[in-house]
């Protein structure tokens, strides 16, 4: 009985394994808003640094489990029972402390609804990762009964989603998502073949073991089939060719005044900042061929576009100095120059437009102008700078 009790001290390893997750998993969640691919992708992360921990905490269990066999063997039980039951506690409380952790990384968005079968297969493919290493590590544990076990089932677990080298292998689980952009969609089939990759593995394991300790080699035939589910759930994730994502069809929330500005409406508390931002570049392009009447986020795999008024610009998140970045980009496009081409002339005129310290040279009377008179002068020369082709001479 004392043997027995002794197993639900892993039950205090719950609250550190759900904070070590949520931990990892909100420093993989983009700056300043949440969205439920985006959680997923967190989801993942958590998995490759709490994964480690639980491997390691499954494989120490494994040694002083197997250092007890002596005491087990008192009793009359199947020798498989007391590796199933100590696996069936560790598996219980790492799903629990990862569920925990979810919970955690997806309460700002709970609320919001649109939970569905990506978000839904990204749980159970996070699930069923952690479930595999704790598998993994505790028969390494069983079969190896050294304390040196411990630090390598940590190790290989960590390297296991550090380490791999191809898109391919990339997608097996814990995955290694890049940051989902907000005007993409997450595919449901690749997490759900990831889910059925590290479920199928982990059950021929444990099945492979039960096999051997208990000399039933009627086992092998349910380890063939679980082999065999993996093998197709590895064909499924081979055919995705690397892409989890879709595009998905842009909509925006949008701030009117002082300049019409449209974002992803995950991003709706960047509109005040953004508006102010722009302000001062929209009032010195208006009037030219360039004045701006729209200003919108693009997905991030779209180029920079600057036309008809309308300007697209990229938004990833929300870290401090968004608002300059996002002018700065639409800056470059207006004055940008190809490599060579670009003139101190032209320097100055772009950092005016964006409301920032001119370069001192080369000396020019534009930095001595009123507002009004660099308006002027802009509007007249407008052509010249978008083909950065200003000189003295335009200053003159």
């Amino acid at each position: 009985m004392r043997v027995d009790a002794r197993r639900w001290s892993l039950l205090v390893a719950l609250p550190v394994l759900a904070g070590l997750g949520a931990v990892a998993g909100w420093r993989a969640l983009p700056v300043g808003f949440h969205d439920w691919d985006g959680t997923v992708r967190a989801a993942e992360a958590s998995v490759r640094w709490a994964g480690p921990a639980a491997a390691a905490l499954a494989a120490w269990t494994g040694v002083r489990g197997r250092r007890l066999d002596y005491l087990r063997a008192l009793a009359a039980r199947s020798p498989a029972a007391a590796p199933l039951h100590d696996l069936a506690l560790l598996v219980a409380v790492a799903l629990l402390a990862h569920l925990a952790g979810w919970a955690l990384l997806a309460g700002p968005v709970l609320r919001e609804g649109g939970f569905g079968a990506a978000q839904a297969a990204g749980v159970a493919a996070g699930s069923t990762a952690t479930a595999l290493v704790v598998v993994a590590g505790y028969l390494a544990g069983r079969i190896w009964p050294h304390t040196l076990v411990v630090a390598a089932a940590a190790a290989a677990a960590w390297a296991w989603g550090a380490f791999r080298p191809s898109d391919a292998w990339a997608l097996l689980p814990p995955a290694r998502l890049a940051p989902v952009d907000p005007f993409e969609d997450l595919l449901p089939g690749v997490p759900a073949a990831q889910a059925g990759w590290a479920a199928g593995l982990a059950v021929a394991l444990v099945l492979g073991y039960t096999a051997w300790i208990t000399r039933r080699p009627r086992l092998l035939v349910p380890v063939g089939l679980a082999l065999g589910g993996v093998l197709g759930c590895t064909a499924w994730l081979e055919a995705a060719g690397g892409t989890v994502t879709a595009p998905s069809t842009p909509e925006y929330v949008c701030r009117e005044w002082p300049v019409s500005v449209c974002v992803h409406p995950a991003l709706r508390d960047a509109l005040p900042t953004l508006g102010a931002a722009v302000a001062p570049l929209a009032t010195r392009l208006a009037g030219t061929p360039g004045a701006i009447r729209r200003i919108e986020q693009i997905p991030g795999r779209e180029p920079m576009r600057v036309g008809r008024g309308v300007v697209g610009f990229h938004l990833a998140d929300l870290t401090p100095g968004y608002e300059r970045r996002a002018v700065r980009e639409i800056g470059a496009a207006l004055g940008g120059c190809a490599a060579g081409a670009s003139t101190g002339y032209q320097e100055q005129v772009v950092s005016w437009l964006l409301d920032e310290p001119m370069p001192a040279r080369p000396i020019t009377p534009f930095a001595h102008w009123a507002e009004s008179q660099r308006r002027e002068w802009f509007a007249r020369n407008y052509r010249f700078f978008r083909a950065c082709e200003l000189s003295r001479a335009h200053f003159m």
